[in-house]
């Protein structure tokens, strides 16, 4: 039986960070609707490609940050990373044997009920909003999903020599 190559957790922990400072990244005024969801489109990649080495754990410390930096309620980004990360361990069997587009429809239903549960949270702490504007994030995630999962496949071939 052959050895899947183990990706080392330095480039996950790499790519998660780096996720975070594009999430975080200052946009002009009107463009943070159209900003992907960045962190939950690593930890989606993660999760399904290392789903031993990747999971709610690091979902949950990624979402502790993210509060920190953002100055959102403690709690908030971590309970909706770690519902994303549990929830691609729910799909994970399923969602391998999928196309790219298929993974994209996919991505699209998962990082939608995440931020759905965010848009509750916030409405929780009182940042009602009225629009469904917050899902465009999930639709632009979506659509970068086939690009950034063949751009990271063959940077892993890259790294590990195959």
């Amino acid at each position: 039986m052959a050895r899947v190559p183990v990706i080392p957790l330095v480039v996950v922990w790499f790519s998660l960070v780096l996720a975070l400072c594009l999430q975080v990244m200052p946009l002009a005024e009107g463009w943070q609707v159209f900003r992907p969801e960045w962190i939950g489109l690593m930890l989606i990649y993660w999760c399904m490609r290392a789903p031993d080495r990747v999971g709610v754990f690091h979902a949950f410390v990624l979402g502790v940050l993210l509060d920190l930096i953002e100055g959102t309620s403690l709690g908030q980004h971590a309970l909706t990373l770690s519902l994303l990360a549990f929830l691609c361990a729910l799909v994970y069997p399923r969602f391998r044997a999928y196309s790219l587009v298929q993974q994209s429809v996919l991505v699209l239903v998962l990082l939608g009920l995440v931020q759905l549960v965010e848009q509750w949270l916030r409405t929780l702490t009182g940042e009602f909003s009225i629009h469904l504007s917050f899902l465009i994030p999930s639709l632009i995630s979506a659509f970068l999903w086939p690009w950034l999962a063949t751009m990271f496949k063959a940077l892993e071939r890259r790294l590990l020599g195959s």
